[in-house]
């Protein structure tokens, strides 16, 4: 019995190696590690009355988590726009009594980024996302909380989106874009 020790302490650590290694590789990062590059400071955003209130405090949390400076847009450098927040919610399946037993949610926000100047660095883009869930007519008041509750993971999923689509944006990209931008007098090549 004791040969088997060294053996379980072995897999312990193959063990904790794949876990590490599947999280590296599935894009997991820690709360508040934003991969917004820093040179997107100080970062305005434009959020609306229209929007929900809850999206854009996400997002605001996120970038301040991340080290990310949050200004005002007449005293920013690069404004982060958000548009046209659709919420839709669908019935995906339903019972033999024609009553919907599934509904999708799928959440839609538009961004864009530009510079001071309006240089376009990022072209207006729609992000979306959706969950699915069951519907049980006889616990109306729980699937009305779970689906409040998916609404708020929706928001926070978008919010997440719009970081990862500011990412890519270091210095370099930046110049990149302004610098082809004014000299062809037109719209710079977007990712």
């Amino acid at each position: 019995m004791p040969f088997l020790v060294p053996e379980l302490k072995k897999l312990g650590r193959l063990a904790l190696l794949a876990s590490l290694l599947t999280l590296t590789g599935c894009g997991f990062q820690l709360r508040g590690s934003s991969p917004v590059p820093a040179a997107l400071q100080p970062l305005a955003i434009d959020c609306p009355a229209s929007m929900p209130g809850q999206f854009c405090q996400s997002l605001r949390e996120q970038l301040k988590l991340g080290g990310i400076e949050l200004r005002d847009p007449g005293q920013s450098d690069y404004l982060l726009r958000l548009s046209d927040y659709r919420q839709d919610r669908r019935a995906s399946a339903i019972t033999a009594q024609a009553a919907a037993a599934e509904y999708i949610l799928r959440h839609t926000v538009a961004m864009e980024l530009v510079t001071r100047d309006q240089i376009p660095l990022i072209a207006t883009t729609d992000l979306s996302a959706s969950e699915t869930y069951r519907y049980d007519e006889t616990n109306v008041l729980a699937k009305q909380r779970e689906e409040d509750e998916l609404r708020q993971q929706l928001g926070d999923r978008l919010a997440q989106q719009v970081i990862f689509r500011l990412a890519p944006m270091s210095r370099q990209r930046i110049d990149a874009l302004v610098q082809e931008h004014t000299a062809d007098g037109g719209e710079p090549e977007l990712p």
